[in-house]
């Protein structure tokens, strides 16, 4: 299944939490075809790999594994800025079917961020093996994204977990991601100041998501609206933006 990850259609990230199945799952959609290397400015390896699928290419980055996107560490900044800047054209998050609560915080944080989330349900062999039964259907209906059952050590369901990435970002799956709706006083001033970041910053696919962290005193996003680079990403094309967030990882602090 690997290819030519140098020309691609769709760029799509892999997230999830450390030991979920996150590289076997990459490895499993890219087979040998993969570029790997350090984030620019860090010493956080950058894996990057490639699948085809009904004659479009899809190159996938293979995040750092994280338990959340809160910026508290070198790993989740560089997941986070991928995710918020990058524009990947959707976020495959990796869950262990075996513990699946406490991986659920990530893939709240991710769905603040994008409606493109397909949520790979991974380890379901294990899950079974220990007599855990998980409704994947349910699991979807709560989230309002995808959630597609993998074990991907069997090479189990990946071929589904492809066709729904792909269905994800045609707009053939309606997807209607479950939000945390916080309290009032915090979702009036995220009501406020979202028209404000839109008027300002043109174009950003994801206003809400950067107006809880700047409420929420967040510094990367205060330095990325102070320097400039919030604005670029407004105006940018998606190869631009992907760029353009690498190139500001390596100045990040």
């Amino acid at each position: 299944m690997g290819i030519d990850i140098d020309n691609w259609d769709y760029v799509v990230a892999l997230a999830g939490n450390p030991n979920v199945g996150k590289s076997t799952v990459f490895n499993a959609l890219t087979g040998l075809k993969q570029h790997t290397g350090n984030w620019p400015g860090k010493t956080v390896a950058r894996a990057e790999g490639g699948f085809e699928f009904s004659g479009k290419r899809y190159k996938i980055v293979d995040l750092p594994g994280t338990y959340s996107l809160l910026s508290a560490s070198v790993d989740e900044e560089i997941a986070r800025d991928f995710i918020l800047f990058g524009r990947p054209d959707c976020v495959i998050v990796v869950v262990d079917a075996t513990m699946l609560e406490r991986n659920l915080n990530l893939v709240l944080q991710v769905l603040e961020i994008t409606d493109k989330v397909v949520v790979c349900l991974n380890l379901m062999d294990e899950a079974e093996r220990k007599g855990i039964d998980v409704d994947h259907r349910s699991l979807a209906r709560e989230l309002g994204v995808p959630v597609v059952p993998t074990s991907a050590r069997k090479g189990e369901g990946l071929g589904l977990l492809m066709r729904t990435v792909s269905e994800v970002i045609a707009g053939d799956v309606e997807v209607a991601p479950r939000r945390n709706a916080g309290n009032a006083a915090l979702n009036q001033a995220v009501d406020e100041l979202i028209p404000m970041i839109e008027t300002l910053y043109p174009g950003l696919p994801n206003p809400r998501w950067i107006a809880l962290r700047l409420l929420d005193g967040d510094y990367r996003v205060r330095q990325a609206l102070e320097n400039g680079e919030l604005a670029r990403m407004g105006f940018e094309t998606p190869d631009a933006a992907e760029q353009g967030i690498v190139m500001g990882a390596a100045g990040g602090s």
